[in-house]
Parts: C-alpha cells; sequence; structure tokens
C-alpha cells in the first residue's frame, strides 16, 4: 500500500471526514459517550476529561468534546493573553480554538485552520452553539496556510503536525505566520526509537504513528525553520494493551526570534 503524500493526506482527512459526519449524526447525549480512534487513547468525554480541566469543557457543546482527537492541551501551555492573535492548526471540532477564544477575550482572535470540510462544518456548528463572535475556521492545509507573514502570535496544534508527511512545510509556514517573537505550542507524537515507530503502514499514518518522528528529527526541523527557545515540556509514553511504547505524547515549545 503506497505512502505517498498526496495519498497520506487523502487517507487522513477521509478518516477524520468520516468521525465528523458520525458525530454530527449524534444527539447531543449520544455525542457525550461516542468514541473513535485519537492519537494515544480513546477519543471523546473520557479522553477529554485526561487533557482539560473539568471546568474548562463547562458549556462546551457535547459535539465538540466527543471529537476531541488530540493527545494534550496546548492552550494550557501557551499562556495567551488578552488580545492575542491565534491560529490552530488541524482544529477538527473546535475544542482549543473555543478554549483559546476564552482567553483572548474580544479583543483577541483565533483562526482554527482544517483540510477537512466535514470537520469545518462540525466546528461552525459548535461556534454557533456557543455565540463566539472571536472565532472563524477556514479551509486548508497546514504546510500552505493562507493567511499573510506574521499575522499571528501564537500557533498552536494538538496531535496534527505528526500526520502531516511534509513537516519541514509546516513549521516554515507556522514561522512565516508568526509575528517577530511569536509562539508556538504543540502537543505531538514523537517515536521513542531513533529508526522511528515500528508501524509504518497508512492505517498507521492515520491514526498519528507512522508519521511520529524521532525526537531528534523533530526538533532539528524546528531549527531549521528558524525556531528558537526549542523544548520539550512534558513527554508521556503511549502504551497499547501491554505492548511496550512505540511513541509518546510530547508537549513542545518554540518561539520565533524578535
Amino acid at each position: 500500500m503506497t505512502t505517498e503524500p498526496r495519498e497520506i493526506k487523502r487517507l487522513v482527512s477521509e478518516r477524520y471526514a468520516n468521525d465528523a459526519r458520525v458525530v454530527i449524526g449524534l444527539t447531543a447525549v449520544e455525542a457525550t459517550s461516542a468514541e473513535a480512534d485519537a492519537c494515544c487513547a480513546p477519543s471523546g468525554q473520557e479522553r477529554a476529561m485526561t487533557l482539560y480541566e473539568e471546568a474548562q469543557l463547562t458549556g462546551l457543546p457535547a459535539e465538540s468534546i466527543a471529537i476531541s482527537l488530540g493527545c494534550g492541551n496546548p492552550t494550557a501551555l501557551a499562556g495567551l493573553q488578552e488580545g492575542e492573535r491565534v491560529l490552530d492548526l488541524g482544529s477538527g471540532g473546535g475544542i482549543d480554538c473555543f478554549l483559546a477564544a476564552q482567553q483572548v477575550g474580544e479583543a483577541g482572535h483565533v483562526i482554527g485552520l482544517d483540510m477537512t470540510p466535514d470537520m469545518l462544518d462540525l466546528a461552525r456548528s459548535n461556534q454557533a452553539k456557543l455565540g463566539l463572535t472571536n472565532v472563524e475556521f477556514v479551509k486548508g492545509e497546514i504546510e500552505n496556510i493562507p493567511l499573510p507573514d506574521a499575522s499571528v502570535d501564537v500557533v498552536i496544534s494538538n496531535c496534527v503536525v505528526c500526520l502531516s508527511p511534509d513537516k519541514d512545510a509546516v513549521f516554515r509556514e507556522a514561522f512565516r505566520v508568526l509575528s517577530p517573537g511569536g509562539r508556538l505550542h504543540i502537543s505531538d507524537m514523537m517515536a521513542l526509537n531513533p529508526d522511528g515507530p515500528a508501524r509504518k503502514g497508512v492505517e498507521a499514518w492515520v491514526t498519528c504513528t507512522a508519521g511520529a518522528e524521532p525526537k531528534g528529527t523533530y526538533l532539528e526541523r524546528l531549527r531549521s525553520a528558524g525556531f528558537e527557545g526549542i523544548a520539550i515540556t512534558e513527554e508521556t509514553a503511549c502504551i497499547e494493551n501491554d505492548a511496550p511504547a512505540d511513541v509518546s505524547s510530547v508537549k513542545v515549545v518554540a518561539r520565533k526570534p524578535e
């Protein structure tokens, strides 16, 4: 089975479109107990409760929690301030955008970028339920961000960069759209072995495994893009069915020079 970049992106989009369509078809009560394959753990309410504080989830649409497919809580890392402009790479159902919008306030602005139309539809539906006016959702690919240079203060992402077959392009684009002194805060998957994860098929790409790179490779891509102050602030090995851990969930911070 091919691992050609275009095919990987097609399959990733198809998988997440299906997840979104499932959640869109559920009632709010059903959505609360919905499950899908998330990075490093099951998704939905149970997963969200391990990543976010209960107070953060209060008032959010059940559909945005049900489609929580990430491996971290990047808004908890970012130290977002009133009035900041935030870009979420691979925003999915919008949960991190909604949390960021609360932190930056009406003077700030949050953009959720996603390549999957069904996810954008779900995110916009969730936004309408919340009545948020400082959030917008934009269709596009994280390797080619449809925003001007130096147009945001903070870039966040939650278990999405690992899905990209061209991480160099992702980091170059993130660097480009950040204003001088801007910050990058990512939750993502990394391989624990220097040769990368054992699972390398397309199905493993779709579930965040095959695209996970060794830490050294990943961090060097950030350096090559121009970032400084690069650090891993947290790491948790992902163990499935008591098997030896192949990948870990990490939290990465970096900044664009002034």
